[in-house]
């Protein structure tokens, strides 16, 4: 039998576009997003996913509101951490098969007609006021509820209703509990006096569905970023938490509810121990890096994400993260006003706008160094990576400054190797670190000293306070703040490795945080070995299975990491002749090796190196892109 009613009336059609826009989540939840469904509508139709049988992730889905809107078109895979999120989805996801047939009669007249007065379970015992302090429901629906929720139970045990029919009574329960808790919106705390809905006997009404579509969809219960390591498909919808409200804390009742597992509850509230369910996307610094941990990961070939002003995260930083990881020709923004939910101690934020980004998520992702370094080869990547082998087993970036190449290139092992220790030891903590923690100390830092392009003097501080110390003693993240608001976040030191560069008119931003994520995750994922060596103590352990990359400072040019002044051997003519003849051994030993050059600049020429290339007969590529200056952009390669 089919007792559901939906949108106040017996269904007995399939519904159309405008019609389906009352399958709403009834219960009051917060982000939830089904007044912005048309906008969402748009978005898809303008990016031609209108169609059936792609398959649309809701990888947040709260109470699936977004999931069934798009059920009778897409094949829907949904996730929620949280269990009385999966219970809802699955029973709106997966209802049709709730028919009750093993049952023999409609549940919801059995227990709206039931009298529970003598039933005191769980619920009765600790969040109704007569035998607790507790004021979240009356005592009668306390009761009521108990007796619900241990009936379905007992049902199931016996073979009575299906687990699909059980997913759909806890459900329904959940939104009968919602119409009668006497809370503000959620369930973090209750009121002190009753809301007048609250002392009204609960009825137990069923939640909607969609009843006539039959697809079933994959619905976990697991943490966003370990579903995303195991699914695959067409659409990702993304609706992660954006304040610092823990679902996991203001939902605690509905948990408990749904798992009805009679746990230890603390405190005033009488909440359950969440913290194994405590969202990153929650946490300032943990959200930014879950956040491109998950587009990184994500095996899906369109991503659509709800997010908003009041966010956590800024705009600007998830442009640049999608930006990263897909078609920057594909990204699509939109902003629109929309009245968020307010509890009774809020107030309305004319403000406050909704944010819809959209991305074809690309192939062939290059990640940047969060460093600006003289020379770096961020922008020639895709052109050196096309020219490389395939198949390396060691990769040994010899000069690796910045790391640009090195974080890019797929290998068995990468060799980082630059003779400024100061770079090599803070690149390797970045690589290393929990880079949540270093972000929040570089906030906390420039919060502090007030670090900003107009405050001279905050920099001269943090300076000073860098130099003073023991050279062992120095702590790399503030190396890293110094960098990013001196001039010209050049990396310079004097002859006494102390930090002297003067304040500059950059700083940290959005973009260069997005940087320092994903090149840290991206560092995490690879097997990298970090060094400060001359790059001739490799040679011996180079072999033919290896490749060789080199990019040493230019004869013809000069840059403050060159000169030989900033507590580091400078680059002469007879430097130039060693790395040459160091490139030449490794060619005898059948070892590849790429090197990055100029052969001419202004009016200079690298005699040098033009002899050298003739002598050998090595391959001399020209950079064909966009031209850097004046500089002609080569690599020599002896394959």
């Amino acid at each position: 039998m089919r007792i559901k009613l939906i949108c106040g009336r017996e269904q007995s059609k399939r519904i159309d576009k405008q019609e389906k826009l009352c399958y709403n989540a009834l219960m009051r939840y917060i982000g939830n997003k089904t007044a912005v469904l048309n906008e969402i509508d748009k978005l898809i139709d303008e990016s031609g996913l209108n169609k059936e049988g792609l398959s649309f992730f809701d990888a947040f889905t709260g109470t699936a509101s977004v999931a069934q809107h798009y059920k009778d078109r897409y094949r829907i895979i949904a996730n929620d951490n949280l269990y009385f999120s999966y219970v809802i989805a699955e029973a709106r996801l997966n209802a049709p098969t709730a028919m009750f047939d093993k049952l023999g009669f409609d549940p919801f007249e059995y227990f709206n007609e039931a009298d529970a007065s003598s039933h005191a379970g769980f619920v009765a015992e600790n969040f109704a006021p007569e035998l607790s302090e507790r004021m979240y429901f009356s005592h009668e629906n306390a009761q009521l509820i108990d007796y619900i929720r241990s009936t379905v139970d007992e049902w199931f045990a016996q073979n009575k209703i299906t687990e699909n029919e059980r997913f759909y009574l806890i459900a329904s329960l959940l939104e009968s509990v919602s119409k009668v808790a006497n809370v503000a919106g959620v369930y973090g705390a209750y009121l002190k006096t009753w809301d007048p809905r609250a002392i009204k006997k609960m009825k137990f009404i069923p939640i909607d569905d969609n009843p006539y579509v039959v697809r079933p969809a994959d619905v976990y219960n697991d943490d966003v970023l370990e579903v995303i390591e195991k699914t695959h498909g067409d659409i990702l919808y993304l609706d992660p938490p954006y304040t610092k409200n823990q679902y996991s804390v203001q939902y605690h009742l509905l948990e408990t509810i749904a798992r009805y597992d009679n746990p230890k509850l603390n405190g005033k509230t009488g909440a359950r121990d969440m913290g194994k369910f405590s969202s990153m996307f929650s946490k300032s610094g943990y959200a930014e890096v879950a956040f491109e941990q998950l587009i990184a990961n994500a095996k899906y070939k369109y991503i659509i994400l709800s997010y908003s002003s009041d966010g956590i995260m800024s705009k600007e930083y998830i442009e640049s993260v999608l930006k990263r990881y897909g078609k920057k020709e594909t990204f699509k923004f939109k902003k629109f006003g929309y009245k968020r939910y307010n509890n009774r101690k809020s107030t309305n934020d004319e403000n406050h706008l909704e944010y819809l980004f959209f991305i074809e998520k690309k192939e062939d992702v290059v990640y940047s160094s969060p460093l600006n370094f003289i020379g770096g080869k961020g922008d020639l990547v895709p052109f050196l990576k096309a020219h490389m082998p395939e198949n390396i087993n060691t990769f040994y970036d010899l000069f690796a400054g910045g790391f640009n190449v090195g974080i890019n290139v797929t290998a068995n092992k990468i060799v980082y190797n630059d003779i400024n220790y100061k770079v090599k030891e803070l690149l390797q903590f970045i690589a290393n670190t929990d880079i949540a923690e270093f972000y929040k100390y570089v906030e906390k830092t420039i919060k502090a000293l007030g670090l900003s392009k107009e405050n001279k003097d905050a920099y001269i501080n943090l300076r000073n306070k860098y130099n003073r110390k023991n050279k062992e003693d120095r702590d790399c993240r503030d190396l890293f703040l110094l960098i990013m608001f001196g001039f010209q976040q050049q990396i310079r030191f004097n002859g006494n490795l102390d930090y002297n560069n003067p304040v500059g008119q950059a700083g940290f931003n959005d973009k260069v945080l997005e940087k320092l994520i994903s090149f840290s995750r991206a560092a995490k994922s690879k097997n990298v070995e970090f060094y400060a060596e001359d790059y001739e103590s490799f040679f011996d352990s180079v072999t033919p299975d290896d490749f060789v990359y080199i990019d040493p400072p230019y004869l013809i040019t000069l840059g403050s990491y060159n000169d030989g002044k900033r507590g580091f051997n400078g680059w002469s003519k007879n430097e130039e002749i060693r790395m040459l003849a160091f490139l030449k051994d490794l060619d005898k030993k059948n070892v590849k090796f790429m090197l990055s050059n100029v052969l001419t600049h202004k009016n200079k020429k690298n005699e040098i190196l033009q002899a050298w290339i003739q002598e050998n007969d090595f391959n001399v590529i020209a950079y064909d892109g966009k031209a850097r200056g004046s500089r002609a952009e080569v690599i020599i390669t002896n394959y």
